[in-house]
C-alpha cells in the first residue's frame, strides 16, 4: 500500500493556510523583514556593523539574520528600512472591493 502525498492550494500567505489568528500582521511582518534582510546582505556587513546602522543589540541583529521577524514590530522593522536608505511608501485603502473609497498614499 503507498501513501498518497496531499496537496493544498495556498491561498497567498501561509500563516493564514495555517490558520493562525494574526495571519495578516504575521505575512506583513514577513515580508518586511524579507526586504530588510535582502538590503543587508547586499551590504555584506557584519552583525556588529548592522548592529551599530540599525540601533539595536547584536542578539536581535541575530534573530533578524535568522528572519525572526516576529521578534520585530512593523513599525521597527519599517524603521530599519529607512535607516538602509530606502523610502517606503504606503497604500491605504478599504479592504472590501465593492468599497467606493479614494486610495490614500502615505510616504515614510
Amino acid at each position: 500500500m503507498t501513501e498518497q502525498t496531499v496537496f493544498e492550494e495556498s491561498n497567498g500567505n501561509v500563516f493564514a493556510d495555517l490558520g493562525l489568528e494574526d495571519a495578516e500582521e504575521l505575512f506583513t511582518r514577513g515580508k518586511i523583514g524579507i526586504s530588510v534582510l535582502r538590503l543587508l546582505k547586499q551590504r555584506n556587513l557584519k552583525q556588529r556593523e548592522i548592529s551599530k546602522l540599525l540601533g539595536i543589540p547584536q542578539p536581535e541583529v541575530s534573530y533578524l539574520m535568522r528572519g525572526e521577524f516576529q521578534r520585530f514590530s512593523e513599525g521597527k522593522l519599517l524603521t530599519f528600512l529607512k535607516r538602509l536608505d530606502t523610502e517606503i511608501t504606503l497604500h491605504l485603502r478599504p479592504r472590501n472591493a465593492g468599497t467606493q473609497a479614494t486610495e490614500t498614499v502615505v510616504s515614510l
